[in-house]
């Protein structure tokens, strides 16, 4: 079963895109009314989209931008910000080598529907299509990824494309772990683990138990986010990410980036930050961010040596409790990879994450955009035919 998380209606706009006035700015030196304006945008957006917010955001485009050119493309009516949306040129669509335009998302982001004021996302769309239309600096085609299928942002963007006349597929589809349920925890746990399981998560608690005093806690306000973060940092980079080089700590850049953000992320409420400790050291640490009626899990991180007790899954459970208890939300995507076998196997909602691609304006971007489109039918098709 596919669920999607519910969101606002896209309000019927009677304002023209005339009206509007759509700035492209450089990632590098952003313009501070834009910065400001950004901070607010959030608490009013048609779907939430933590990682496009200005905690998230703006630290990932300083940090974790690399030397890509990024252009974030702002639309405003009058002083009032409607929308925003990075947008990069990507080099490759799929295997095929080809220039387009996509909106832009770091290695750290596994969310990224543009950040649009509830109610404007049609007009958002149309003053996007017809700024890349005229622009000289948008090859090809857009390509959009990583937006909720059925969505207000992909019902809006849809429609748009209609009234242009313009083609709007899905051209890939990502079934992802959420949790999405009016069951109590027991209840849900009961039907997401077979009872042998449970007994054995029972076992594994108790034995980690007997090794020394096991406490859950979550972040408040008496506790010193300086602190939390470094013991997120050394666990982490102590496991499998450490030796790959994907731990936050094993660059500047990334370890900037996570310690603005997070702080960004507790300074608008938004941080959702849990841990286990073993005699008053963590072995487990999860981190979320909240943006209800949804939330996003971010990160988790635990000690591998214990991992016989599989303290990732203890704080998963206790995390899924949190959730479900709390009225204030409806969901939490997981963020994980489609073949995650750990939250897989505990949450049963799936949620569609897609990539849908939109034609613009002139001749040769029309001929690319349809090779492109036929290479990807005839791909398709091969695949089907071999399976």
């Amino acid at each position: 079963m596919l669920a999607v998380p519910p969101s606002s209606d896209i309000r019927v706009d009677t304002i023209s895109v005339d009206a509007f006035r759509v700035d492209c700015d450089d990632a590098v030196a952003l313009p501070k009314a834009l910065c400001r304006a950004w901070e607010h945008l959030s608490a009013d957006s048609a779907e939430p989209s933590c990682f496009l917010e200005h905690w998230f955001a703006l630290p990932s485009l300083a940090h974790l931008r690399g030397a890509l050119p990024v252009r974030v493309l702002s639309v405003w009516a009058g002083e009032e910000l409607v929308g925003v949306m990075p947008l990069a040129t990507a080099h490759r669509y799929g295997r095929i080598p080809v220039r387009h335009t996509v909106n832009w998302q770091s290695g750290q982001s596994f969310y990224v529907a543009p950040l649009i004021r509830t109610g404007w996302v049609e007009l958002f769309w149309r003053a996007v299509i017809d700024t890349l239309d005229a622009a000289p600096w948008a090859p090809s085609f857009l390509s959009i990824v990583g937006i909720a299928e059925g969505g207000a942002v992909h019902r809006g963007l849809k429609a748009v494309a209609r009234e242009c006349g313009r083609p709007c597929p899905i051209v890939h589809r990502q079934s992802r772990a959420l949790l999405a349920s009016q069951l109590t925890p027991d209840a849900y746990l009961d039907a997401a683990i077979r009872s042998k399981k449970r007994k054995e998560l029972r076992r594994l608690r108790n034995r980690l138990d007997e090794l020394g005093l096991v406490t859950f806690r979550s972040f408040g306000p008496d506790d010193d986010l300086s602190a939390w973060l470094t013991d997120f940092l050394i666990l982490e980079a102590a496991g499998w990410k450490g030796a790959d080089g994907a731990a936050f700590a094993n660059a500047p850049q990334s370890t900037a980036f996570f310690n603005a953000m997070m702080r960004g992320a507790y300074a608008t409420g938004t941080l959702d930050f849990q841990r286990i400790d073993l005699d008053g050291c963590a072995i487990a640490m999860l981190i979320n961010f909240h943006r209800p009626p949804g939330s996003f899990s971010f990160k988790i991180a635990y000690n591998e040596t214990l991992a016989r007790f599989s303290p990732g899954v203890l704080i998963e459970l206790e995390n899924l409790k949190r959730v479900l208890n709390n009225p204030a939300l409806e969901w939490m995507d997981s963020c994980a990879a489609a073949d995650h076998p750990m939250i897989n196997s505990l949450w049963m909602e799936r949620r569609s994450i897609v990539q849908v691609s939109v034609a613009l304006k002139g001749a040769r971007r029309r001929m690319i955009y349809s090779a492109c489109r036929a290479l990807e039918r005839g791909s398709a098709a091969l695949r089907r035919w071999r399976r």
